[in-house]
């Protein structure tokens, strides 16, 4: 995607990619592989800087989690992939939610015929997705044994949902996630309600939160506790076909996902999100039968990997920057071996932490203040984040 004037003040990243599946979804390229007498199933190998946590969308928010849990569970919306500003779309929802009383009440309408992928609980047959999942989901967010974080749908003032939670805190009781609740109700099969306790014009946008995806009862009820990590059933376009911890995780195509083709709405002067359009537009999605993600945590390794051609696509890491793309373009070695490379806009933040117990920097007295302030506004910000980068970045502040 091109970036806009809301992304063009964080540093710049690199990505480069080497395979037709990386370059089917736009991110960046294909460098063509040795023909075969017979065609395999298209494989998609990725790596990232850290393994997973777990496999519960609502346990584990970080971002290497949450890309592997988005593709396994589905919220009711998404985002358009290339639209900017974000503009939510229906996922598992069967159109635009409705809405009244001044944004107060919400009606949304599950698409009917999604199911879940199967699991011995289901007893044979096939699941399909219901309004009353999504009740379920939510309702799980909040239980107190769950401990989901700072998910947002605690902070959404849905009625009565806040109570049910302080009920559970108080009593020492299992969450009771049959009690009826004003604010959230499936009113049919496939129907569902929100009531809020004020205005929520953006509801949308936070249902397409990655953490809000569905859940069968019956399987989180099958394997209780944290047990649940380790099993995903969802509604998604992948299933996990096997995991090694720490090591690697393999998906595959969900037998059972409902057909879906690309599509988008990029910007009147988006020139690359048209293009990226204009190629994919009608094609089925997902565009690869099987995703292997590798955990590498070292720089050097995971450059490596890319470069003997074990990985597919690879964000390049800051070290290894000016090898891959000096002054903004392919290195030639690379473009050689048909190898593309995209720079994108990533927001980047910078903490400084102080210990509060140390002799010289700690304390709560006016000097030790003064002393902690002086540190920050001696540090060259500006300089640093170059130095991280380790590229050609733009950095407005």
């Amino acid at each position: 995607m091109t970036d806009t004037s809301s992304r063009r003040r964080f540093p710049q990243s690199t990505a480069l990619a080497a395979a037709s599946a990386a370059g089917s979804n736009g991110a960046a390229a294909d460098q063509a592989r040795p023909p075969t007498s017979a065609a395999p199933r298209k494989t998609l190998r990725v790596a990232f800087e850290t393994a997973k946590s777990g496999f519960d969308p609502v346990r584990f928010g970080d971002f290497y989690s949450a890309t592997i849990n988005a593709h396994i569970f589905e919220p009711l919306y998404t985002c358009d992939p290339i639209a900017q500003p974000v503009r939510p779309v229906p996922l598992t929802s069967a159109g635009l939610a409705e809405h009244a009383n001044e944004f107060r009440t919400w009606t949304v309408r599950v698409r009917p015929g999604t199911f879940f992928t199967d699991h011995p609980s289901f007893r044979g047959q096939r699941r399909e997705l219901t309004a009353a999942d999504y009740v379920y989901a939510i309702k799980h967010i909040v239980d107190p044994v769950i401990n989901s974080g700072s998910n947002p749908i605690a902070e959404l003032g849905i009625l009565g949902l806040d109570g049910l939670r302080q009920r559970a805190l108080k009593s020492g009781q299992p969450f009771d996630y049959d009690r009826p609740m004003e604010g959230l109700r499936a009113l049919d099969r496939y129907a569902l309600q929100f009531r809020m306790e004020a205005p929520r014009p953006r509801l949308m946008q936070t249902l397409a939160n990655a953490g809000h995806g569905a859940l069968a009862r019956e399987v989180v009820q099958a394997h209780p506790g944290t047990e649940i990590v380790g099993h995903p059933v969802g509604t998604g376009p992948f299933r996990l076909a096997q995991r090694r911890r720490g090591l690697l995780i393999v998906l595959e195509r969900n037998p059972h996902d409902r057909k879906r083709f690309f599509d988008a709405q990029p910007q009147d002067d988006d020139a690359e999100g048209h293009r990226i359009v204009r190629q994919l537009r009608g094609r089925r999605v997902p565009m690869v039968d099987r995703v292997e993600v590798s955990a590498i945590t070292e720089d050097q390794p995971r450059w490596l990997a890319f470069l003997n051609g074990q990985l597919d696509v690879l964000e390049v890491p800051g070290s290894f920057a000016q090898q891959a793309m000096p002054g903004g373009q392919v290195a030639p070695y690379l473009a050689r071996r048909g190898i593309q490379g995209r720079r994108s806009l990533a927001p980047a933040v910078r903490l400084m932490w102080f210990n509060m117990e140390h002799p010289l920097v700690g304390g709560y007295t006016p000097e030790k203040v003064a002393l902690r302030r002086a540190i920050g506004l001696g540090m060259n910000g500006r300089m640093a984040r170059g130095l991280q980068c380790r590229v050609s970045a733009r950095i407005n502040y």
